[in-house]
């Protein structure tokens, strides 16, 4: 399926013909154009999150108090039960934590055996994130095997196959986050019993309307938090390193001014954006990018692609830690523009610099060469063994 993928168009520099076009193949609309995207994320009225609605019902989905999935009123709601644990001050004040799990996990490297994702980028994001919602991050293991099943699928689910085939995909995907619900749920259910702190015992405990949440929307609201709070970064990270190595130049630049390092961050979230693609829903006829397209469409938002649109960026296929304005769409845009993106930003940004103070010539391992996340819906290494000497 990656080969009708828009998303291998941009990675190899390449435009499709149509900023807007349906996929005969998997029934949905391919949109991969910068202001066409900005249009559909701005208006919730008109481009529903609810995409579930076009699916076949099927036990068990992560539907109830998925906020990814949810419009407002309901999705406001969600938010605020977990907004202030991502203010910008409470942010700013985990600047110490970062920096000193960075170092911890740094000491324990030895020798030519660096590899960033296992020794760094995944457990750094993960630790802060587990910390948060108050569940062991030394379960780190668990989360790790559990969240790799989860995209380990290298296809893409298509509306133009039969009901039966549409639930047989999604219970394998149901399968996949089971154990991950059920290991929240077992906590959730600590939490009731005995309150303390972290985000999944906030949500344990609060009320929307004046009515508890239910296990379920504690379950999979906390499930996102976590899958999302640090998969972001670990491949945030992990892109960054990738791209300046790949870019002599800038890595340079970004060498002797660090000032650079936070640019460099966003120009990577342009670049090799770790979430590729977003999906929604015509709640009417729409008119997008010229393209007449009927109610309830399934629209597949690749904004990944969308960072590299030349109407929008000069030189888009270009690496430019100097860049500036960088209008990119790594973290979405209008009321769902993520949650975690101060987390992540002040996360990438501490640990980069504690990389290049620990490692002046860090550099890829030419022969170990990096492998990356299988899911066609994710831009990101899965393991990059380093050189530091």
């Amino acid at each position: 399926m990656w080969d009708t993928n828009p998303q291998q168009f941009w990675l190899r520099g390449e435009r499709p013909e149509h900023v807007v076009a349906y996929d005969e193949q998997l029934g949905t609309w391919n949109v991969h154009g910068h202001p066409e995207i900005v249009e559909v994320l701005g208006d919730w009225g008109r481009f529903s999150s609810d995409v579930t609605r076009l699916l076949p019902p099927t036990e068990g989905t992560m539907a109830e108090g998925n906020i990814i999935q949810l419009d407002p009123p309901e999705h406001q709601k969600l938010r605020r039960l977990v907004s202030h644990a991502f203010t910008p001050k409470v942010v700013a004040d985990l600047e110490h934590r970062i920096t000193e799990l960075t170092g911890d996990l740094l000491d324990d490297v030895t020798g030519d055996d660096f590899e960033l994702v296992r020794d760094l980028a995944y457990p750094l994001p993960v630790i802060v994130i587990a910390e948060l919602l108050g569940v062991p991050s030394g379960d780190r293991d668990l989360f790790k095997a559990w969240v790799d099943r989860m995209f380990e699928s290298t296809n893409q689910f298509s509306l133009k196959d039969d009901v039966a085939k549409q639930q047989e995909e999604l219970r394998d995907s149901v399968e996949a986050t089971r154990p991950l619900l059920e290991y929240l749920g077992e906590h959730a259910a600590q939490c009731r019993r005995s309150p303390r702190p972290g985000l999944l015992n906030d949500l344990v405990h609060a009320e929307v309307d004046g009515e508890r949440l239910t296990d379920a929307q504690v379950v999979n609201f906390a499930a996102v938090l976590l899958v999302a709070g640090h998969l972001t970064t670990t491949m945030l990270l992990g892109n960054t390193v990738l791209a300046l190595d790949a870019h002599p130049d800038q890595f340079a630049k970004v060498r002797q001014d660090r000032t650079l390092v936070p640019a460099a961050i966003e120009e990577s979230l342009r670049f090799l954006t770790p979430f590729a693609v977003l999906a929604r829903v015509t709640n009417e006829p729409e008119t997008l990018g010229g393209v007449e397209i009927p109610a309830d469409q399934l629209l597949m938002l690749w904004i990944g692609a969308a960072n590299r649109d030349p109407r929008r960026f000069a030189n888009p296929d270009v690496l430019d830690v100097t860049r500036d304005p960088n209008p990119h769409l790594g973290f979405g845009r209008g009321v769902h523009f993520c949650l975690g993106a101060p987390l992540a930003r002040l996360e990438g940004r501490l640990a980069l610099g504690v990389l290049l103070d620990r490692f002046p010539r860090l550099r890829t391992d030419p022969d170990r060469p990096p492998t990356f996340m299988p899911s066609p819906n994710l831009t990101g290494v899965q393991s990059l063994p380093l050189l530091t000497d």
